[in-house]
């Protein structure tokens, strides 16, 4: 799944130790890989955007149904498909960008990482990232199971199961497609708030490594590290 988001964010799969082992000895500190992740406080939001978007269509046209448990006709039955289709697809928009944030979590931590312990840099910029890490992966998955249970309420008020009293959690459901809705945007606050915080631990990184290769005569790419950093510092 790491490789498959990666790919889709336009990265490499290069294993990490291998881009690393190529940048300490080229001297560029900040690679198209790394800029990729780096520019997540942009991708991300823009991705929760559509994926609520989804969401709140789903709600709507499931409000504009109808009346589906006294003999509907075809064109009720009709907007009770496009409901689910819609309401589908926003549960796997939700998904998909969570996973974009784990995938992302996972990258720089490890990055993160091996730079540390190729420089002998101070572990406190790894640590911090490792702990945004662990913070953000529970509001992820409270995010996931969160349009699994609207889901489900769904399934339970659809008539089309010819499950008994189905009618009786309508009113659940919408309720809960609201909470829903309410908690996933949340969440999504809540991941960028880190997103970002962890822009600038590595940030901080870039720089403390900048500095030992300059006091150590090693060569630093001047012109795109430089163009690089400019485009890393603007993301926030």
């Amino acid at each position: 799944m790491v490789t498959c988001i990666l790919d889709l964010l336009g990265s490499n799969t290069t294993p990490p130790d291998t881009l690393l082992a190529d940048q300490v000895e080229s001297g560029v500190l900040v690679d198209d890989q790394t800029l990729v992740l780096l520019r997540m406080t942009r991708i991300f939001p823009s991705l929760a955007a559509v994926s609520l978007g989804l969401f709140l269509a789903a709600v709507v046209l499931g409000l504009n149904i109808g009346d589906l448990y006294h003999q509907p006709d075809q064109a009720t039955l009709d907007s009770r498909g496009i409901h689910m289709l819609t309401g589908t697809s926003a549960a796997l928009a939700v998904v998909f960008v969570l996973s974009i944030a784990i995938t992302y979590f996972v990258g720089t931590s490890r990055w993160c990482k091996e730079v540390t312990e190729t420089y002998l840099l101070d572990p406190a910029p790894l640590v911090r990232s490792t702990m945004l890490k662990r913070k953000t992966f529970p509001w992820c998955v409270v995010g996931m199971l969160t349009v699994v249970v609207v889901g489900a309420l769904g399934a339970a008020s659809d008539p089309g199961t010819g499950r008994p009293d189905t009618a009786s959690m309508t009113n659940i459901h919408l309720a809960g497609a609201f909470v829903g809705l309410a908690v996933v945007a949340f969440i999504y606050v809540r991941v960028w708030l880190n997103i970002a915080e962890n822009q600038l631990v590595i940030q901080e990184i870039i720089e403390a490594v900048r500095k030992i290769r300059i006091e150590k005569g090693l060569e630093v790419e001047p012109v795109a590290a430089d163009e690089k950093a400019d485009a890393m510092a603007n993301t926030g």
